[in-house]
């Protein structure tokens, strides 16, 4: 009896080695390649964890467009904020721009119509001018039928177009004088 008992011992340190050995051979199968058997090096920084930088709020206003009641006009972003006291949006919308763009600076509005006939034929309303290129005046602007197409790039118009509901806002908050300022 000693004899089968120190067989299946050895029987079962067999299949343990065995099951180690083909542990191992899993582990080394799923290791990258020459990482196994090298020390591995100190990094040069310790390792602070990563901290996600909020994503830009497309919403939120341009910097550097100045102080006190304001239009700020982004040319790229084709988006307009209505901005009162320091910081504080009151309103921000799209725009469609014009094919003449005033270039990036300070402006105030200089004059106001309530409808008349836009420069590409269109009825307008809430016309708020504040700049002039090459003898093109711009403003903002809505459509009456409510379209905010883009303007016919053969031709030089100055009308930035708007919803009627934010012509509606536009005219409520830019009287004469107040500043505009255009960024790119």
């Amino acid at each position: 009896m000693a004899r089968s008992s120190s067989g299946l011992v050895a029987g079962l340190a067999a299949t343990a080695l065995a099951v180690v050995g083909f542990l191992a051979y899993q582990a080394s199968a799923s290791a990258p390649a020459g990482t196994l058997g090298k020390p591995r090096s100190p990094s040069a920084a310790p390792t602070v964890p990563s901290v996600e930088q909020k994503p830009k709020d497309p919403l939120a206003l341009p910097a550097r467009t100045s102080t006190g009641t304001r239009v700020v006009y982004a040319l790229g972003e084709r988006r307009v904020w209505l901005v009162t006291g320091k910081k504080r949006v009151s309103r921000t919308f799209q725009v469609m721009p014009s094919t003449v763009h005033p270039k990036p600076g300070s402006y105030a509005v200089t004059s106001r119509s309530g409808q008349v006939s836009g420069s590409d034929g269109a009825t307008i309303e809430h016309v708020v001018r504040f700049a002039s290129v090459d003898k093109v005046t711009i403003g903002f602007s809505a459509a009456v039928n409510g379209s905010m197409s883009a303007p016919d790039p053969e031709k030089r118009t100055g009308g930035v177009r708007m919803l009627r509901s934010d012509g509606d806002s536009m005219w409520r908050f830019a009287t004469i004088g107040t500043k505009v300022v255009v960024v790119p």
